[in-house]
């Protein structure tokens, strides 16, 4: 380690931000290691909306993670329109990580509900597990730094995929929903702190009510599918209004272009 990395690594500064953080994860690996197991629901499969359309099973289900894709698209279209200077390089990367996170949560989550079984639901979380690595990243990046940014990017795309499979084999979900509820507690406290200055101006509270309001949908599939009239599931919808969780990010990657277009 070169004496600018050990002096960074030790600065009082960069210690007082990074310290909870680490301490943050580490309570989270150790809940997921000696917490009783957490079995998942019995008839998690079983969706309320099984129609199919034209040949496709589960059509809206599997259609509905079309906007996914979208945003992830239209958000590298805006991010390849921001000036260099004018987003700091590693969040630029980690917006970039989160939008082609996007774009693999449309496949994989589509495949899943092509067929729905546990299989396709490991292929379904390895795909979250990107754009959920990404959204963190981008979030420690614009509050605390750069190196503590990657540090956790890391952390969640190793961590990610062993949850998965700790699930596939044993049936535990616990690590999972650890590392999803550990992530949405994360944003929580970085939606009421300052970013740093310079950084990303986004509106993570937008971002935390929008995935509120997907889990729900999620929650009562089967009562929202019923409260339409049989038009449109929950989880249908969840997969509409989660997708909306990247624009927050677009916007403030605009604001970012509308300011350097500006005479």
């Amino acid at each position: 380690m070169s004496s600018n990395l050990l002096w960074s690594a030790l600065h009082p500064a960069t210690t007082r931000s990074t310290v909870p953080l680490w301490l943050g994860v580490l309570a989270l690996v150790l809940l997921a290691v000696f917490m009783p197991p957490l079995a998942q629901a019995p008839h998690f499969h079983d969706f309320a909306d099984q129609r199919s359309w034209l040949g496709l099973p589960c059509a809206l289900d599997v259609l509905s993670n079309l906007p996914f894709a979208l945003f992830g698209l239209l958000g590298l279209h805006v991010l390849g329109r921001v000036p260099a200077l004018a987003l700091e390089r590693t969040q630029r990367q980690l917006a970039a990580l989160f939008f082609a996170g996007l774009i693999l949560t449309a496949l994989c989550s589509a495949w899943y509900h092509w067929q729905p079984d546990n299989a396709g639901l490991v292929v379904d979380r390895l795909g979250m597990t990107v754009a959920f690595a990404g959204l963190l990243g981008l979030g420690v990046a614009t509050h605390v730094s750069s190196r503590a940014a990657w540090g956790l990017v890391l952390a969640v795309l190793l961590c990610g995929p062993l949850s998965v499979v700790v699930w596939s084999k044993s049936g535990n979900l616990l690590p999972w929903a650890l590392l999803q509820g550990g992530g949405m507690v994360l944003l929580v406290v970085l939606a009421v702190l300052k970013p740093l200055p310079g950084a990303l101006a986004l509106r993570w509270g937008a971002v935390i009510g929008i995935y509120a309001v997907a889990k729900a949908l999620e929650r009562y599939d089967t009562a929202v599918f019923q409260w339409t009239g049989q038009l449109v599931s929950g989880h249908s919808l969840k997969h509409l209004v989660a997708a909306f969780a990247a624009w927050p990010v677009i916007q403030a990657l605009r604001s970012l272009v509308q300011n350097a277009n500006q005479p």
